[in-house]
């Protein structure tokens, strides 16, 4: 499978949402590739679900990424999920649905009436995971670019959500890394 044959489903090649997913894309694969070299993971699946994790993201109403769908950022993910489900790739679908942020409960979604389906979207398996932990490092920019974020701002940006993502960030931080904060 390769992923970048699907994106080019949904995005033109040379459209500024395609430059921006794909360059922040790679990014995440990299890492999450390099994290897996020392872990029993499965690299080829992390590679390819690294690079469609953000597939959704041109459904939503997102302008500085030159995405003019009619849903909420938020959404991208079980919009990607519905995606790749219909491409016939369930596993590569629960990656895009469960990386948002270390993960959005059941009870998050009710408790602050997001624009979420009513379900369990947390990262389950280590790919999961590891696809999820490497997305915090690196943020779309809208010229396409991708910004390179470190463990103290991901931290801070987590701690908007409460202590409970912090704490699974920081032992993502233990498990992926070998360290401890």
């Amino acid at each position: 499978m390769d992923p970048v044959e699907i994106i080019k489903k949904y995005y033109s090649p040379h459209s500024l949402a395609y430059i921006i997913l794909v360059n922040h894309s790679q990014k995440v694969a990299e890492k999450a590739v390099k994290i897996a070299e020392n872990l029993n993971a499965d690299k080829q699946f992390i590679y390819e679900a690294a690079m469609l994790h953000d597939i959704g993201i041109f459904m939503t109403n997102t302008p500085k990424f030159d995405c003019h769908g009619k849903y909420p950022y938020i959404a991208h993910g079980y919009l990607g999920k519905e995606i790749l489900e219909k491409e016939g790739f369930p596993k590569h679908a629960l990656v895009c649905e469960r990386h948002t942020g270390v993960g959005i409960t059941k009870e998050e979604i009710v408790r602050k009436n997001l624009p979420l389906p009513q379900r369990d979207m947390i990262p389950i398996t280590l790919e999961e995971k590891i696809i999820a932990y490497a997305d915090k490092f690196f943020s779309k920019e809208s010229d396409g670019s991708v910004k390179i974020r470190t463990v103290d701002e991901i931290i801070k940006d987590l701690s908007r959500y409460g202590e409970e993502k912090v704490r699974i960030f920081k032992k993502w931080i233990k498990m992926f890394e070998g360290t401890a904060l």
